[in-house]
């Protein structure tokens, strides 16, 4: 149509104009203001895809890798080229893990299908990572069809293992909260806790039980003191995990019924927290080591807990459980220590200086006595997040610290090939001192040609979730305000995080320090659907309503 005859019609039909006008603006809305280009992301998709071997493909194979990422994740721009990469990596090696299912999508923990995995190969020992991961992913269909599997198609699968869903659950909400969603699901999530309560509740209805195989920690140096110093698996104890996840999950729940206006159901579990937290801090905090620590199943008023520090005695600050007090911070400077926890190659799952601290290629396949543990290694640098930010005892630790460890979980995101190559990788565990795949090289030599891809992209832990919520400090909130307590490095002059989809618009976290990076002037911004909502001289703290 001629641009005459087309302003002719227009000025006959004021009608037509207003149309054209509202659609014109709601099309320039609706464009998201885009810093990065997923060119950069794409290349590394396309080296990934290289030096892949696809054994398995579920419901996005590496052909559509690049455009389903670029669809749906979050994109980065970081001054620390390995950070970068591994987040890259790792969302490439979730998205292998996404499975269609005739009742919707669900996420697997391995690959290959295993023999404990439970219906459509699902395990729910990992879900609760997994859905903090996936909370990120712009399409809301694959963690709402994967939470709604666990609460209603998993039966007694969603309580197979250890498994913090309703704190997941209130994870997920907080970045795509949709009100009908959880009114249909927090019902669920109150029958499974009552059912975790029915099965592994303690006799004094007071903390909760699990044998350390069921928490994923098979072979714990933890169980061998309680079988007498025989190395055994399967022991039932009174564990900081699932009575931290417990204690989430009550808290969560508590939030959620507050959100739907059910103040009663909210106070009983915010009482019920308290509890759990009160026995906790009275029962398992060991003096003598300033830690949490594990504590025999059947114990007494007089029964101490095992003189053994683990990893998992951070997980309680993983939920804000412990109180701000000097007494709990003595528990983290061991995390930094190689007479504690730390080593060259990632942190180890039980404390170096212990007799039964070990590194075994015999025996059973998975042990947690001794070796680094994604799975663990994710806990571990939420809750030293978590510290770091929210408690104003921190023993030192500062996001120095926290950025070191970081860097050192990222770098272990590789493996060494026969022909002396490296390439990306993610594994089962990890040899804490050389960066073997431990799992990876004791399948290898067994020849089972079955299980040799067993661990390959192994989806048992979260990387992604780190890097934008603790990292660059994207804290979602329920009622979608914007939180942000960054840990990045003070000596970074740029990084961006950018296409974060959050209550349904587009958010972006920038800094440039001198303007010359992103084409958006100095300073650290936010911009939230399409506009400038603040503006800081330099990269600190933010909490403003949305």
């Amino acid at each position: 149509m001629k641009v005459a005859k087309f302003n002719t019609l227009v000025m006959k039909s004021p009608l037509l104009f207003i149309f054209i006008t509202l659609t014109f603006f709601s099309c320039q809305r609706e464009s998201p203001v885009s810093i990065l280009d997923f060119d950069e992301a794409r290349a590394y998709i396309e080296e990934f895809n290289e030096g892949d071997n696809e054994l398995y493909i579920q419901h996005v194979s590496n052909d559509s890798a690049a455009a389903f990422l670029k669809e749906n994740i979050p994109l980065v721009d970081l001054p620390d080229e390995q950070l970068e990469k591994t987040y890259y990596f790792r969302w490439w090696t979730y998205r292998k893990h996404i499975r269609y299912t005739p009742t919707g999508f669900v996420i697997t923990e391995f690959l290959p299908d295993v023999g404990w995995a439970g219906k459509y190969n699902t395990i729910n020992c990992p879900a609760g990572h997994q859905i903090y991961e996936g909370r990120w992913l712009r399409n809301q269909e694959f963690m709402e069809d994967y939470i709604h599997f666990w609460l209603t198609e998993a039966g007694k699968g969603v309580r197979s293992y250890s498994f913090w869903i309703a704190d997941a659950f209130l994870a997920y909400s907080r970045v795509h909260r949709r009100d009908s969603f959880i009114a249909e699901h927090l019902p669920l999530l109150i029958d499974n806790y009552r059912a975790w309560e029915a099965e592994r509740q303690d006799s004094a209805k007071q903390l909760f039980w699990q044998i350390d195989d069921r928490d994923g920690m098979e072979f714990s140096a933890s169980g061998r003191i309680l079988n007498e110093g025989e190395k055994v698996g399967g022991m039932a104890a009174i564990r900081p995990t699932i009575n931290s996840y417990m204690y989430g999950d009550a808290r969560a729940i508590a939030t959620l019924a507050d959100w739907l206006g059910k103040e009663q159901m909210a106070e009983d579990f915010r009482e019920e927290a308290a509890a759990i937290k009160k026995g906790v801090q009275e029962r398992l905090w060991n003096d003598s080591l300033a830690f949490f620590t594990v504590m025999p199943r059947d114990y007494t008023g007089e029964t101490k807990p095992l003189d053994i520090r683990e990893l998992i005695g951070y997980v309680p600050w993983y939920f804000h459980l412990p109180d701000d007090q000097p007494e709990y911070a003595q528990a983290w400077p061991p995390v930094l220590d190689t007479t504690g926890f730390y080593a060259p190659h990632g942190l180890t799952v039980c404390e170096r200086s212990h007799s039964y601290f070990e590194i075994s290629y015999e025996g059973h396949a998975c042990q947690w006595n001794g070796p680094s543990w994604p799975f663990a290694t994710t806990q571990t640098l939420k809750a030293m997040a978590n510290f770091i930010n929210d408690y104003e005892h921190t023993a030192g630790l500062t996001k120095e610290d926290y950025y070191q460890l970081l860097q050192q979980y990222a770098a272990s995101h590789t493996i060494t090939l026969d022909n002396g190559e490296q390439h990306p990788w993610i594994d089962e565990n990890l040899n804490p001192f050389t960066g073997d795949w431990i799992a990876r090289t004791r399948l290898k030599t067994g020849n089972s040609d079955s299980f040799i891809e067993r661990g390959k992209d192994y989806n048992h832990s979260a990387f992604c979730d780190l890097i934008i919520a603790d990292l660059i400090g994207l804290q979602p909130q329920l009622d979608g305000s914007l939180v942000i307590q960054p840990l990045v490095p003070n000596s970074w002059n740029w990084f961006c995080l950018d296409r974060v989809k959050y209550h349904g618009k587009d958010l972006t976290i920038l800094w440039d320090k001198d303007g010359s990076r992103y084409g958006q002037g100095k300073g650290f911004k936010i911009f939230y659907d399409n506009e400038l909502v603040t503006q800081e001289n330099e990269v600190k703290p933010i909490d403003i309503a949305l």
